[in-house]
């Protein structure tokens, strides 16, 4: 449960390339901290690349303090093998997470897509030109994976703000919305 000042790592796992993002939120709004990737694409060995995610894993964790991973399950559209890899590398990152004391959060693809475009069947392209209009994102990040990944940390603040917004007020009415919320409006 997301609360007042967290930090949420969100993982796009992979065992060639990892995308990783920090995003700062409240129950209001959420601030990009940092997001890139992992390039693992130069180990052949599959423990070599575990080992390897772990300790990236629990070293952002140690730098940035996150409280909360979201995490984005494996595609069940995949191959068996690709599965096979992709869940190791989950387990791994959710084990070094857990290690951290972490709270865990899974999201299926087509959640992540969903809260962040509006659109379950979003192409990558789509789900980052749209994160490219909610942050400032820089321009040398060039793997999908790294905005993946904070797609799913946006997924898991969305799904939170609106739970939080929704278990603490109640509103009759646009008014009673309106009389509650008043610097939510906008003016022009």
């Amino acid at each position: 449960m997301e609360n007042e000042g967290d930090i949420i790592l969100g993982i796009d796992p992979g065992t060639l390339v990892m995308g990783y993002a920090l995003l700062k939120t409240n129950a209001v709004k959420s601030e990009l901290i940092t997001l890139d990737v992992l390039t693992i694409k130069h180990l052949d060995n599959q423990p070599a690349k575990l080992k390897l995610i772990f300790e990236f894993v629990q070293q952002l964790i140690d730098q940035y303090h996150p409280n909360i991973l979201a995490i984005e399950a494996p595609f069940l559209g995949k191959s068996a093998q690709s599965m096979l890899k992709l869940g190791r590398a989950q387990g791994v990152v959710i084990a070094a997470s857990i290690n951290k004391g972490l709270e865990i959060n899974e999201y299926s693809p087509r959640k992540i897509k969903m809260s962040v475009t509006g659109n379950g069947n979003a192409a990558k392209e789509q789900v980052s030109a749209m994160l490219h209009r909610m942050y400032t994102i820089p321009d040398d990040i060039k793997y999908f994976d790294a905005t993946d990944a904070l797609a799913v940390a946006v997924c898991h603040h969305l799904q939170n703000r609106v739970q939080l917004g929704t278990r603490q007020q109640h509103f009759s009415g646009w008014e009673s919305f309106l009389s509650k919320n008043a610097d939510r409006i906008v003016k022009k």
